[in-house]
């Protein structure tokens, strides 16, 4: 990991109306890191997801600012990231085949022809682990599972080859078991493409086991930001040592060094 930042965030507030969703957050993103946003719902991360992705509605007001150093120009949605979103059904057209999905980010982003984008879909829903991808190729949405339609969606965000990918409660939809298995995947792919990851979640045990740093969010507010096992053994603040007591004395969801291959 370089030292370089990735993205920069300076004095960064979002309000809606009088109500402020982002309160003065300055955050670096270091280029090549698995960084995790922590935080209860309200606490502004996912505004912060959607900020950095340009995806904020038109009624939000934005001061402060947002530097991208190592691509040297705002990111261009599909092309510098990817996005994972908590439920697939939004990001997946249900009247086209998982195939044409895929296929037509490829298209639009590599410049590849339409048979070399279909068969870059079948290769990266192999390398999701999606099961019988030459068959899923051919299906619709609806007729698979929700973790499939996650593998899906991931192997959507990443069909243009991004330097970022920022998944938004990607696994807050799913079972433990297959939580832990998307969890697996996303760590996989980053560390063989090299993509610099915003994991933006509310579970602070099942980010533990994968991400290099955490930032933990409340009430609009960035409360403190570190290597995880720093956080972790010596939180800083105390409502993030409530997060990790909390986790320490409910069931909770396996670290990723717990999964099966």
């Amino acid at each position: 990991m370089t030292a370089a930042p990735f993205c920069s965030v300076r004095g960064l507030s979002v309000r809606y109306g009088q109500e402020a969703a982002l309160k003065s957050v300055n955050l670096d993103l270091i280029e090549g890191e698995r960084l995790a946003i922590i935080g209860e719902s309200g606490s502004g991360k996912t505004t912060l997801g959607r900020t950095l992705a340009g995806l904020l509605p038109d009624r939000a007001r934005v001061e402060g600012s947002i530097s991208w150093p190592a691509l040297g120009h705002a990111p261009l949605p599909g092309r510098d990231f990817g996005l994972v979103l908590q439920d697939p059904g939004t990001s997946l057209n249900p009247v086209l085949t998982i195939g044409e999905q895929i296929a037509e980010s490829a298209r639009q982003h590599l410049g590849l022809s339409w048979r070399q984008a279909l068969a870059h879909a079948e290769e990266l829903l192999e390398r999701v682990r999606l099961p019988q991808p030459t068959k899923a190729m051919r299906a619709f949405p609806h007729q698979l599972s929700g973790g499939q339609r996650q593998r899906v969606s991931i192997a959507a965000a990443i069909a243009a080859k991004p330097a970022l990918l920022i998944a938004d409660e990607a696994t807050s939809a799913l079972d433990v078991v297959v939580q832990a298995e998307i969890v697996k995947l996303l760590d996989g792919l980053v560390r063989e493409e090299g993509m610099t990851l915003l994991f933006i979640t509310h579970d602070i045990a099942l980010a533990s086991g994968f991400v290099d740093r955490v930032a933990v969010f409340r009430a609009g507010e960035l409360l403190e930001a570190g290597p995880v096992r720093s956080v972790l053994s010596s939180p800083a603040d105390a409502y993030t040592a409530a997060l990790i007591v909390s986790h320490r004395d409910l069931s909770t969801p396996p670290l990723i060094a717990e999964v099966a291959p």
